[in-house]
C-alpha cells in the first residue's frame, strides 16, 4: 500500500502537542488552586485579533514512511497562512484559530498536493472564586500521525496516511472548590476519527483492512477528581475515569477470511483507578504524577484485561523563554495493527509506554532554538502480534531568528524511525527552511 506524504508542520505546533498534558484523555490532571494562564504572543496580547503567514521550502527522504526498498523522497514547498482571535474578558476566556496549509510534493507523479485544516477553540469562563468551567475543541484534516493522535503520550498508528484524515477532540471540565482544602473536578472528552481510506477505496489490496476499519472511533471519556490540598505546594489525587471505544467502521478486517471479523469487536468499556500529586518545588520547578491501574473489557470479544496506568511530568523554567520539559506515560493505546489467532483472540489494543523531553532556549534576543525528543514502546495484544514490539522515535529541533515582532525565519530537522517485529520498520529524515510573517 502506498502511504501518504509529508506535512511539514510548524515545529512549535508540534511540541505543543507533545507537551499537551495526558490529561486531555484523563481530563482532571490540571489544578484550580493555581490559575491557568493563557498564553499570548505580544502581538496577540497588544489586540484582539492576528493574522499570520509562513512560507517554507522542504526536503523528505521518505515521505511515504515505507520499508527502505520501496521508499520515495521529494522536495517541496509549504503555505501556510493562518488567523486567531483571543478576547480577555473580566471573568471569561474566548479564544479561536484557524490554520490551512497547502503543500507541495516535486516528486508525485499525480495528485501533487495536500491541504491540511486546524482549527482550536477555547472557553475559559470562572463563575466565582469557587467555580469555573473549561471547554475546548481541537479539530484537524491532516497526514501526521503525530498530528492525528490528540493530546500526550501514545500514537495509535506511526504511518503517514494519504488523504483527508479528521480528527477531532472535545473536552469540558467543571471544577468546584468545596472547601478551602478540597475540590472536586468533573471532566468530558469525546474523540473522533474519520480516515478517508475505506475498503472502496483503490489503494486497498485484497485482504487488507482499509484505514476507517483499523482506526475509525469515537471515544468517550468521563471523570472525577478529587484533589487536596495537603501542603501550601502540594496537591493529592484521587481520581477515577470511565471510558468507552466504539469503532465505527463497519468493514472486515480480514476480508476475504471465512469467517470475517469486524471493527466493532474491538470495541471496549473500561474503568481507571489512579491516586497522584502536582507539587510545585520552587517558583521555577514543578512536577505533577499519576499511578494507578486500569480494566478494560472488550465485550464483543468475551475477554478483559488489567494493565497499569502511569503520567508523569516534569517542568523548568530557568529565564524568560526558556524552559525544560520532561514526561513518561504508559498507558493501552489502539493501534493499526490487526491479526487473528481464533475468532475469539484478535488484536484489539497495544500497551504502551512514551517518553518526551523537550528544551526551548533563546540564544540570543532574537535567536530561539528548540529541541524536541519523543520515543515510544508499543506492545501488541491478541491475535499472532501478540507480544510483538514496536520502538517509534522521533527527534526534532528548530531554529527561529526574528528579524522584528513581525518578521522571522526558521530552519530545521526532523528524523522518525521505526523498529517493528511486525515487519513495517522505516527511518525517514526531513528538512525545511522558511519564512513566517504575522500582524
Amino acid at each position: 500500500m502506498r502511504r501518504g506524504a509529508f506535512a511539514c508542520l510548524q515545529k512549535n505546533e508540534i511540541m505543543k502537542k507533545f507537551l499537551t498534558s495526558a490529561g486531555l484523555i484523563a481530563i482532571g490532571a490540571s489544578g484550580i488552586h493555581a490559575a491557568s494562564p493563557v498564553e499570548l504572543s505580544p502581538i496577540e496580547a497588544s489586540k484582539p485579533w492576528s493574522v499570520s503567514a509562513a512560507l517554507r521550502g522542504f526536503y523528505d527522504d521518505n515521505y511515504t514512511t515505507s520499508s527502505s526498498d520501496l521508499k520515495r523522497s521529494s522536495l517541496g514547498y509549504q503555505l501556510t497562512p493562518s488567523a486567531s482571535l483571543n478576547l480577555p474578558l473580566d471573568q471569561t476566556f474566548i479564544g479561536v484559530s484557524y490554520e490551512y496549509s497547502f503543500l507541495y510534493f516535486e516528486d508525485r507523479r499525480n495528485n501533487k498536493y495536500d491541504q491540511n485544516h486546524k482549527f482550536d477553540g477555547r472557553l475559559d469562563h470562572k463563575f466565582s472564586e469557587r467555580y469555573k468551567v473549561e471547554v475546548n475543541d481541537s479539530f484537524v484534516v491532516a497526514q501526521e500521525p503525530e498530528v492525528l493522535s490528540p493530546g500526550g503520550g501514545a500514537i495509535s498508528s506511526p504511518l503517514r496516511t494519504q488523504g483527508d484524515n479528521m480528527r477531532n477532540l472535545g473536552t469540558i471540565k467543571f471544577s468546584a472548590q468545596a472547601t478551602e482544602l478540597l475540590a472536586v473536578e468533573l471532566g468530558y472528552a469525546n474523540t473522533f476519527f474519520n480516515y478517508e481510506q475505506d475498503k472502496n477505496s483503490n489503494d486497498v489490496e485484497p485482504g487488507q483492512a482499509s484505514r476507517s476499519g483499523l482506526l475509525d472511533r469515537i471515544e468517550h471519556a468521563i471523570s472525577l477528581d478529587l484533589r487536596w490540598r495537603a501542603l501550601p505546594d502540594t496537591d493529592g489525587i484521587l481520581g477515577y475515569q470511565f471510558g468507552v471505544v466504539d469503532f465505527t467502521g463497519n468493514e472486515a478486517l480480514n476480508p476475504g477470511a471465512p469467517d470475517e471479523i469486524f471493527s466493532e469487536e474491538r470495541n471496549s468499556h473500561s474503568h481507571r483507578v489512579y491516586v497522584g500529586a502536582d507539587h510545585r518545588f520552587n517558583a521555577q520547578l514543578a512536577g505533577s504524577a499519576r499511578i494507578g491501574g486500569q480494566y478494560t473489557d472488550y465485550y464483543n470479544q468475551n475477554n478483559t484485561d488489567v494493565s497499569p496506568y502511569i503520567d508523569a511530568n516534569l517542568t523548568y523554567e530557568y529565564g524568560v523563554g526558556n524552559f525544560i520539559k520532561a514526561g513518561l506515560s504508559h498507558t493501552l493505546a489502539r493501534t493499526d495493527v490487526f491479526s487473528v489467532q481464533t475468532l475469539n483472540d484478535i488484536t484489539v489494543d497495544q500497551q504502551v509506554t512514551a517518553v518526551y523531553a523537550s528544551v526551548s532556549h533563546k540564544i540570543t534576543s532574537k535567536l530561539i532554538g528548540s529541541l524536541l525528543v519523543q520515543g515510544q514502546r508499543g506492545e501488541f495484544q491478541g491475535g499472532t502480534e501478540d507480544g510483538n514490539v514496536e520502538y517509534y522515535f522521533l527527534p526534532g529541533i528548530n531554529f527561529a531568528y526574528n528579524f522584528n515582532p513581525h518578521l522571522s525565519a526558521e530552519a530545521g530537522y526532523n528524523f522518525d524511525r521505526l523498529d517493528s517485529e511486525s515487519g513495517r520498520s522505516y527511518s525517514r529524515n526531513r528538512v525545511y527552511l522558511g519564512v513566517r510573517a504575522t500582524y
